[in-house]
């Protein structure tokens, strides 16, 4: 069966702007029938992703259970909760056109570090974000990048590309092998569970029709911050939402350097589709990626 591809195409026209709340500021990037929505004003989060006006990511209103966000890792070095500047706060906008805006966050100054998101719309229905730290401090320091994205527990099926046998903690989630992947149908439990893998490059999820499928770049087992991976699904207990989270390289900036890590998001119609034709997706995106 061949694979369906979304051909789409950015729009000529400035991110627009709205005000749903005195204090928020949504920027919107459309792409064909893709849409991304950013609020600047409470931590640059991605608040929505849609096709059409079909929503892909969680609209939960409690505390981190919605939209996608960006961490520095190892959570070891700030714990919890997330760090307000890149969490929560307001970023400052920079460069806004038909296919970018740029955004910035305060500086931490525990941590030293500032963070930078770049939202781009490509052809082919892609809207790459490209994610910086920069080092503000006066002495090195090592850090990684970490996006983390929330969705809805519908039942969904998870998927990358990893030994099953690899995923740690073992027997947290039940990962089935098929098709040149790994498979887990979110299901509900009465406590929260988190598995990590070094996985390929890409992590993919697809519910009611859709699929979403995420890129980047394939870290060795040993490039990860200590105690993370390249790879990583947290379930909320109860069937409320899940997490999928992927992290780059861990990396010594000096003072005044800067590291950049690139997502690229792929949203498209997948309706009734089996694990195979799923795969045939996934991979036609992967060979149509550029290596980093």
């Amino acid at each position: 069966m061949a694979c369906i591809s979304l051909a789409v195409t950015a729009q000529g026209r400035f991110p627009q702007v709205v005000s749903p709340a005195a204090d928020d500021q949504l920027f919107t990037l459309q792409s064909g029938d893709v849409t991304m929505s950013i609020n600047t004003s409470k931590g640059g989060k991605i608040l929505s992703l849609k096709y059409g006006e079909q929503e892909v990511l969680s609209q939960s209103r409690w505390p981190e259970s919605f939209g996608s966000t960006f961490w520095t890792s190892p959570q070891k070095e700030w714990n919890w909760p997330p760090v307000a500047e890149f969490d929560k706060q307001p970023y400052t906008v920079g460069q806004q056109s038909a296919e970018h805006l740029t955004i910035t966050s305060a500086v931490n100054q525990r941590l030293g570090l500032s963070v930078g998101k770049d939202f781009a719309v490509e052809s082919g229905g892609i809207i790459v974000v490209t994610y910086s730290i920069k080092n503000e401090g006066d002495e090195a320091r090592r850090v990684a990048p970490w996006e983390v994205t929330r969705v809805a527990n519908t039942g969904g099926l998870i998927f990358f590309d990893a030994p099953a046998d690899s995923i740690w903690p073992a027997g947290l989630m039940d990962f089935q092998p098929a098709c040149s992947a790994v498979w887990y149908t979110a299901d509900e439990a009465q406590q929260n569970r988190k598995v990590n893998a070094d996985g390929r490059g890409w992590l993919a999820y697809y519910a009611d029709g859709l699929l979403l499928v995420k890129t980047f770049q394939d870290l060795q087992p040993t490039e990860p911050a200590p105690g993370e991976a390249e790879v990583q699904v947290y379930v909320n207990r109860g069937r409320t939402y899940i997490e999928l989270e992927s992290q780059g390289g861990y990396t010594l900036l000096q003072p005044g350097e800067r590291l950049t890590w690139a997502v690229q998001w792929h949203l498209l119609p997948a309706a009734a589709a089996s694990k195979e034709q799923l795969m045939q997706k996934v991979n036609s995106i992967i060979q149509q990626t550029p290596k980093k």
